[in-house]
């Protein structure tokens, strides 16, 4: 179980930071972080980004070498929902809401994470964990603003058509691209990661639009700590 929550957290990881502070747009077009340093844009983007309220971000990359997609939106109440697609290792949706995590994954996925014996019955089927740590929808996780030290400012970019400032880090063979909004508001539009270990590339949207979670009905629910002990 513990490494499909790895596998349907990489969005988590991937994603350092999302949001900068309101940007001065003039016909000018003059740019919004002049005489601001990269790692001071990204402070900047970090603190701001609680304020954010909800937002959605999609992707794929690996994890531990295997392909991996992700969708999943984060609502202003902390709580959050999306999908996960491992390939082999199969799909998964997931619910965060109060102090429950919710997961419904495919035949595949249950085999993958708990064996085969289990796999088939709880195809379908909604399995509740405690949220401890809520590490899927915590925002001071995902942006934490100590990871995005030792940035370099680029050449500006496009990303889908909106302009954006390119902020890059190389650490240990694994380069991090960062692609502001300079028109607007500075959100984060794309991160990017490549290397060897877990490449991947995220987009963020929609922010600041209403995300409703719900959780499941309760004849579709399985309790985690029951079936361990059955």
């Amino acid at each position: 179980m513990a490494a499909n929550r790895k596998l349907l957290a990489v969005a988590v990881a991937c994603s350092a930071a999302v949001i900068g502070l309101a940007g001065c747009g003039s016909d000018e077009e003059k740019d919004p972080f002049e005489g601001m340093s990269a790692d001071k844009i990204a402070d900047k983007a970090a603190d701001a980004s609680k304020d954010a309220g909800s937002f959605k971000v999609s992707g794929e990359g690996k994890q531990d070498g295997k392909p991996l997609k992700v969708e999943f939106a984060i609502a202003k109440s902390g709580e959050c929902k999306g999908k996960a697609d491992g390939g082999a290792q199969g799909t998964a949706e997931f619910l965060v809401t109060g102090d429950t995590q919710y997961m419904k994954g495919d035949e595949a996925f249950w085999k993958d994470a708990m064996g085969g014996a289990q796999g088939s019955r709880l195809k379908d089927k909604w399995v509740k964990t405690p949220n401890e740590k809520k590490g899927f929808c915590n925002a001071d996780d995902m942006f934490k603003s100590s990871e995005l030290k030792g940035l370099k400012r680029e050449k500006d970019a496009e990303v889908d058509g909106e302009k954006a400032a390119v902020l890059t880090k190389n650490k240990s063979g694994k380069k991090s691209t960062f692609y502001v909004a300079t028109e607007g508001k500075p959100y984060f539009l794309k991160v990017v990661t490549t290397g060897k270990e877990d490449p991947g590339t995220m987009y963020f949207s929609d922010y600041g639009k209403p995300v409703v979670v719900k959780a499941p009905p309760a004849n579709e629910v399985m309790d985690l700590k029951e079936l361990m002990t059955s």
